[in-house]
């Protein structure tokens, strides 16, 4: 039993690494690591990551297995904790310790959703395609044009949203030409994802790591060179393969319904808010947000009071379109953190965290976690080394906010960004598609770090 346990132990630190790492110490953490029970806990947990992986493939939403699991880890983890004569204190406390992280990302990503729910409702991304494609641009300029945007836009708007807006505006002008759609869907990715490494609003990870505090909302812009970096190399190199010629104009115009110009300006507030909220009155960013969301129920409330009953207007409503995927998103948040939360009650994350922090080092292990987060989702990535606390210095944290926000462009299934596209772009972008830029892609990776470690180093 002991050697399985170390096997098991062994490839959680080759093909998770990021779960290689410690828990925070707490009372109620166990020794268990070579109980049955324990064992089942961890093989349940690669099951259900694997069901995520191949999301695609069975056409089951991750959040539901990964729900299940954290479910089925923590039964198993009280039971275990029983035997091991855990109080009903220390459980709850285990337990509890995971909400207060989801909390508050989950109230962040709500407000952040229902703003970008509310430009989507006033067609002010379906104004901006339509500028674009009847600008006359030819393929080569429209490359540049809608990569550049989901580098500028991914701060504010996420990856994911700004991916598959850009995305939609690639696939209105290039059909027909399925080569330049797939190519500039894989610059998308990678400049979607490079955009939000350098800010709270564009990257769960990058959230993350300032609500953790290791970091100030400022301090991220140290990696906007860094980011510019990881977008460009790969970008110049892809841009060399482009199709020549120019796409026709579309007739078709949509036009910013009334209030849509608002809505962006009162989005920009609260940003401004959370940051203020955070840097001069010590409050957690959430709540900033949670405020500034308020002001857009105010908008509307008093905008609806001067319209007639009979105008569409009357009828909006900020969360009929909150869609399903999001809510699929926010639960897989939860199923992953408890997960995590599971395993290091069991011992196993602490097991295993001198590997990395201690024998490897800390710039080993947070370049080669960016890596891993090509074939994993980057939050819980992330999660466990917070979970973690280790010991690093600011340039550290840096380090790592910027390879795992980056580093799932690797691969298209590496990040939430690639894998919408692919369900969007279907027989255009795939996964072959971009790993045949791999390559390109691992430049431009590591010539971010390596401007890191020049300018910030």
């Amino acid at each position: 039993m002991k050697y399985l346990v170390k096997l098991m132990m062994l490839l959680i630190t080759i093909i998770f690494p990021p779960f290689a790492l410690a828990f925070e110490s707490h009372s109620s953490q166990l020794t268990a690591i070579d109980n049955p029970l324990a064992i089942l806990a961890l093989l349940i947990f690669f099951g259900s990551y694997l069901l995520v992986i191949f999301e695609e493939k069975i056409h089951l939403p991750k959040s539901k297995p990964m729900i299940f699991s954290a479910g089925l880890l923590w039964i198993i983890a009280a039971i275990v904790g029983r035997q091991l004569g855990v109080s009903h204190e220390a459980m709850e406390a285990a337990v509890t310790h995971n909400l207060e992280e989801f909390a508050e990302l989950f109230l962040f990503l709500l407000v952040a959703m229902i703003y970008i729910n509310a430009l989507e409702e006033r067609n002010v991304f379906e104004a901006l395609k339509g500028y674009l494609i009847n600008r006359g641009f030819n393929y080569q300029q429209l490359f540049w044009v809608t990569s550049g945007i989901a580098f500028v836009l991914s701060p504010i708007a996420d990856n994911l949203t700004t991916a598959l807006i850009m995305g939609a505006v690639v696939m209105a002008v290039g059909r027909g030409n399925p080569k330049f759609i797939g190519q500039t869907c894989v610059v998308i990715v990678i400049a979607a994802n490079a955009g939000g490494a350098f800010s709270p609003f564009g990257d769960i990870t990058t959230l993350m790591v300032w609500q953790s505090g290791h970091a100030s909302f400022f301090d991220f812009f140290q990696l906007f060179i860094p980011a510019v970096i990881n977008y460009l190399i790969p970008a110049a190199i892809i841009s060399r393969y482009l199709p020549k010629g120019q796409p026709p104009m579309l007739t078709e115009r949509t036009e910013v319904k009334t209030g849509g110009y608002l809505v962006c300006g009162l989005f920009l507030v609260t940003i401004c808010l959370a940051v203020t909220f955070e840097n001069l009155l010590g409050l957690p960013p959430y709540l900033g947000m949670m405020f500034g969301l308020s002001l857009l129920f105010l908008t509307i409330y008093f905008k609806k009071r001067t319209l007639k009953q009979d105008d569409e207007d009357v009828k909006f409503n900020v969360f009929s379109k909150l869609a399903k995927p999001e809510w699929d998103t926010l639960l897989f948040f939860f199923g992953v953190m408890y997960c995590v939360g599971a395993l290091g009650f069991f011992g196993y994350l602490t097991s295993i965290s001198q590997i990395m922090y201690g024998d490897w080092g800390a710039t080993t292990a947070n370049i080669a976690a960016g890596a891993i987060s090509a074939i994993i989702d980057n939050i819980p990535v992330m999660f466990a080394i917070l979970t973690m606390h280790p010991d690093m210095d600011h340039f550290q944290w840096l380090l790592i906010t910027f390879t795992a926000g980056v580093g799932g462009s690797l691969l298209s299934v590496g990040s939430a960004a690639g894998v919408a596209l692919m369900g969007t772009a279907k027989g255009h972008y795939t996964f072959m598609t971009h790993l045949k830029w791999t390559w390109a892609i691992a430049l431009g990776y590591l010539g971010g770090i390596v401007a890191h470690f020049l300018l910030n180093g």
